[in-house]
């Protein structure tokens, strides 16, 4: 009798309000929940615009507003690293992820021009932000059928779009004070589409032997990743559904047999769209 008691105390004890807390933060950050994927797109809209702001402080120089600025966004984004850490079950190999990792780089770009001098390039590093838009795949992959349909012209876009921020960023922060033909971001942003395009008008060219190593890289690796994104646009339409038997994972979207071993593939359609 003694047990049963003791197992309807057990039972009834509150959860305490640390942990209550955190299994809503759990919820909201690695839940399936529409709630969870309405915060989780938040977050996303919030970090393009950290990189919104990036591009105006990149226009407007010496302004008495962007350390201000600075430092409310580097409390923000120190506050929401803080939660998601919080949140996290596995909290050592969530510090040494890649996302943590580009998170501590833009919180320091925020911080530390704000109490040092001539720290200003640092704020490169709000591009990395742009890394964070991958988290949604798993979300619209599940709620959205246009999505699965052409996620491969979309997975390819976003890497470029991204290379091509980042590198831009680069390109301006490295040149700007040091070459006359690039005075604003846009100036940047026209040398990278005009590099990785091959189209190379010459009106722009970048300075120094690290200039020249940016200009190797932009055209090495963008240009790599534009042939890949014509190749996903122009190619025929491909479905993701794995084969039991051979684990081919590509197939044409209106397969019936597996091109690799035959097997007869249920692959589900929403017939005519």
């Amino acid at each position: 009798m003694s047990e049963l008691f003791s197992d309807l105390e057990n039972t009834e004890r509150p959860i305490p309000t640390g942990q209550g807390f955190r299994r809503r933060l759990q919820d909201l950050y690695f839940g399936e929940s529409h709630e969870a994927r309405r915060f989780r797109y938040s977050l996303v809209f919030f970090d393009i615009t950290t990189i919104a702001l990036f591009v105006l402080v990149a226009s407007v120089q010496d302004q008495w507003w962007i350390l201000p600025l600075d430092f409310a966004l580097g409390v923000l984004l120190t506050l929401e690293l803080a939660l998601r850490l919080y949140a996290e079950p596995n909290r050592r190999r969530q510090l040494l992820s890649l996302a943590t990792m580009a998170d501590l780089a833009v919180i320091a770009s925020l911080f530390l021009p704000v109490l040092l001098e001539n720290l200003a390039f640092l704020r490169v590093f709000r591009a990395l932000r742009l890394l964070r838009s991958y988290y949604l795949l798993k979300d619209l992959r599940a709620s959205s059928l246009w999505f699965r349909l052409h996620e491969d012209v979309i997975l390819r876009s976003l890497n470029l779009l991204i290379f091509i921020f980042i590198v831009t960023s680069f390109v301006y922060v490295s040149q700007h004070n040091i070459n006359a033909t690039i005075t604003t971001y846009v100036d940047a942003l026209y040398f990278t589409i005009t590099t990785l395009t091959t189209t190379g008008f010459g009106d722009i060219t970048l300075v120094g032997p690290g200039g020249r190593l940016l200009s190797v890289l932009i055209m090495m690796v963008g240009v790599g990743l534009f042939l890949r994104l014509l190749q996903a646009i122009f190619r025929p339409n491909k479905v993701r559904f794995e084969c039991p038997d051979c684990a081919l994972r590509i197939h044409d979207i209106d397969a019936v047999h597996c091109k690799h071993c035959g097997r007869v593939l249920p692959i589900p359609t929403d017939g005519a769209v």
